[in-house]
């Protein structure tokens, strides 16, 4: 549910987890003070480089004048949707009486630089300015651990640096990955998750050097937006077949801001195909869709419509009430509205297990 409206004004006071904020820095200046100078040199110098070496704009609709945010969430100053803590309580926190926000940071962390090294840096420098200039001063937003996921050992350094610190919610990566997510590349990373203690949280988007479809590049950004599930499926179901969760049975995945109305026939199909071919992946012990209900995670936001709501209630059912969270994604232009955005006929149990009683047992937070 997309709104547009200020809503400094709405009076719903819930008390709620949200598990997708987007902050911001206010430029590329606020990670300075966190970086050695020989980086900052270099982004000076070089800039960053994306593996979408040619990619100059955002993927968002150039025409969109708040970059894919809230056309409301500018801040009174005139910065950037997401840059202002003021703003951010005024017009998401202290609105919705949300009790823990997980910041996810999208822009300018690192993740996906052609520079392994110049990725750790910039990673580890939102790490703290994370802590530094949200958490500090907010402490109901918990912050992620963002990693240079590309670079296995550097992105475990990165976790055990800042294992056993509470003010990390998870392990912070994105869906496009040069190789699928469950590729032993990435084994050190999720080693270290599960050694901390946190979860990861995957989230939509990133910058792989590949197409965002099996059949190249989409003439339209609405192709790239409906593709969001596909890329998650696709590394769901690598974390699967590569046998992840047999080597860390522990590991807890959340899956964030690609819909969930796919998951149930991804999981028939993958169910279906294992039981002729289970010959190829021996080292799989139970039928994938199994793996799919213990190790991963949805969010609500974007949660698909169905004509029917009850529809939507079955396909819940089937993931499991207890591995559903609530996310708004502010402040992005299809944020949803906490007050109004789970379905009516869920019941006060259910909806208060999405709102928040689902992510304080996954997080653990008190």
């Amino acid at each position: 549910m997309n709104i547009q409206v200020p809503l400094k004004n709405h009076n719903a006071k819930v008390g709620l987890i949200d598990v997708d904020i987007h902050p911001r820095p206010k430029s590329l200046a606020e990670l300075k003070p966190f970086m050695a100078q020989k980086w900052w040199d270099h982004i000076q110098t070089v800039g960053i480089r994306r593996r979408h070496g040619y990619v100059k704009g955002h993927p968002y609709p150039k025409a969109h004048p708040a970059d894919g945010q809230r056309l409301d969430a500018w801040t009174p100053e005139g910065g950037m949707p997401g840059s202002s803590l003021e703003f951010m309580r005024e017009q998401h926190l202290d609105p919705y009486g949300v009790d823990v926000g997980i910041m996810n940071p999208l822009g300018a962390s690192g993740q996906g630089e052609q520079n392994r090294y110049l990725s750790a840096a910039l990673c580890s420098a939102t790490n703290d300015w994370q802590l530094e200039l949200w958490n500090k001063h907010e402490p109901r937003l918990k912050a992620s651990i963002v990693v240079p996921y590309e670079d296995g050992e550097a992105a475990r350094a990165e976790i055990r640096r800042r294992a056993g610190d509470k003010r990390f919610a998870h392990v912070l990566l994105l869906s496009r990955t040069a190789e699928a997510l469950g590729r032993p590349r990435y084994w050190p990373i999720y080693e270290a998750a599960v050694e901390a203690g946190l979860p990861i949280g995957v989230h939509v988007f990133g910058y792989s050097g590949w197409a965002a479809t099996p059949t190249g590049w989409p003439s339209y950004y609405i192709e790239e937006m409906t593709e969001h599930s596909a890329s998650t499926g696709a590394f769901m179901m690598s974390m699967i077949m590569e046998g992840l969760f047999e080597r860390f049975p522990t590991l807890k995945i959340v899956m964030m801001e690609a819909g969930f109305a796919w998951i149930p026939a991804f999981g028939w199909r993958m169910d279906r195909n294992w039981k002729m071919l289970k010959a190829e992946v021996p080292h799989l012990k139970r039928a994938p869709s199994e793996y799919m209900r213990e190790h991963f995670w949805v969010t609500t936001q974007p949660m698909e419509e169905p004509e029917h709501p009850a529809d939507l209630v079955d396909i819940m059912s089937w993931i499991g009430f207890d591995r559903v969270m609530f996310a708004s994604d502010y402040p992005h232009w299809d944020y949803d509205d906490a007050a109004i955005g789970l379905p009516a006929n869920l019941g006060a149990e259910k909806r208060q297990m999405i709102r928040s009683g689902n992510a304080q047992a996954l997080y653990g937070f008190k």
